[in-house]
């Protein structure tokens, strides 16, 4: 599949030649940050931009596995140290955030950093420099690409494309719909939704979608997007959106009374937020998921004690962002570990590649296959009295 990225990768480029400029080197492994006492690790976080208020639970279930680590005596006896950078969802702010963890602060390697755009820009300047980059928060075949497959680059967000292909033809087989729109945000996150559409049609048999509208980032009117696809006569609409997307989609729908149509939306949309946030429009929404949900009556044990130990040590209730980051940043430190006392760029590499990965936010046991974490399990849920209820088993 070809993906219209063109503004990511130009953004990388520029990313590369500031790189390149300031001697950053040609992907040469080097043990920068770590020394005898302390492993030094950093990542850039959107925390003045529109997204800020969500980047609490990030940084706090980062610090909070570090934390734990460190209590139990580090790694190999060296504690983990974290550098937390703003990079207020604006490329141009995550490169000058990533350059300054790269070069002022010498990091080891850049963790859970959180954005699309902001990731484009960046990841390809860290790994031309030898430093890891683990767990991306962004469209990890995009990450790929733009780092050149970089060994240094381990992505654990599930793939777009293929989660909405997959889930799509589970859809049409299940429900017998025929007249399928897809509607979706301009640029590689909605390139990559179409692509999983066309994958989906064609893995399920069926013919073309009869309706499809993109919305530009930052819209909040879905009215026309909603009424193409009522004209059309769209038996299940494909939304590719994120959570105010996603809500304001569902809005259009109950305020046209628009009872014959499911609407599915992709991984970004299945959050908790959005059955929160959308109340009585968002029920009956449909969602794509990609790992475990857990509210205050969930009956997995660890998913309980976890839950328990982040309000108390925060005072607020974590939600699955927060439990992401705590399992990537658990995977990541198994790595760590793994790779013994003689740390660096490659023996990271190795050891990384040759661990398992499984708690309270997995469907089931993960590793690396190139890099990215596999399998890529889905599942379908529903938003039923205002919180996510599984469908299906993972699939």
């Amino acid at each position: 599949m070809k993906l219209n990225r063109r503004s990511m990768l130009a953004s990388s480029a520029a990313a590369l030649a500031v790189g390149s400029s300031l001697g950053f080197g040609t992907g040469r492994a080097r043990a920068s940050g770590v020394h005898d006492d302390e492993i030094v690790i950093g990542t850039h976080l959107d925390l003045s931009g529109p997204v800020a208020a969500g980047m609490p639970m990030l940084r706090n279930a980062m610090q909070m596995r570090i934390d734990r680590a460190n209590e139990a005596g580090g790694i190999h006896g060296r504690r983990i140290r974290l550098i937390v950078e703003d990079n207020g969802s604006q490329p141009q702010l995550a490169v000058r955030a990533a350059q300054k963890l790269i070069r002022s602060d010498e990091v080891f390697g850049i963790l859970n950093p959180f954005g699309s755009g902001t990731n484009a820009a960046t990841v390809g300047m860290a790994t031309e420099a030898g430093r890891i980059v683990f767990a991306p928060w962004a469209a990890s075949n995009v990450m790929q690409q733009v780092a050149g497959n970089s060994p240094y680059l381990f992505t654990t967000v599930q793939n777009y494309h293929t989660t909405t292909g997959r889930a799509l033809a589970w859809a049409i087989n299940e429900w017998g719909v025929e007249r399928i729109g897809v509607i979706y945000q301009e640029g590689p996150f909605g390139d990559l939704i179409r692509g999983g559409v066309t994958m989906g049609l064609a893995e399920a048999g069926a013919g073309e979608v009869v309706a499809e509208a993109a919305y530009r980032p930052g819209d909040i009117d879905f009215s026309s997007q909603v009424a193409r696809m009522r004209a059309a006569g769209v038996e299940l609409v494909i939304a590719g959106t994120i959570i105010r997307e996603t809500v304001g989609v569902m809005s259009e729908v109950k305020k046209l009374d628009w009872d014959g149509v499911r609407v599915l939306t992709a991984i970004p949309g299945r959050a908790t937020l959005v059955a929160r946030l959308g109340g009585d429009e968002v029920e009956g929404l449909y969602g794509i998921g990609g790992w475990q949900l857990h509210g205050p009556d969930t009956e997995d044990a660890d998913a309980r004690a976890w839950l328990a130990d982040f309000a108390e040590t925060y005072g607020v209730d974590a939600d699955e962002n927060a439990a992401n980051a705590w399992s990537y940043t658990s995977w990541f430190i198994d790595a760590l570990e793994a790779a013994g006392r003689d740390l660096s760029a490659d023996s990271f590499v190795e050891a990384a590649r040759a661990t398992r990965h499984a708690d309270f936010t997995t469907f089931t046991e993960l590793g690396f296959e190139d890099n990215h974490a596999m399998p890529e399990l889905v599942r379908v849920d529903q938003v039923q009295d205002g919180r996510w209820v599984p469908l299906t088993d993972p699939f």
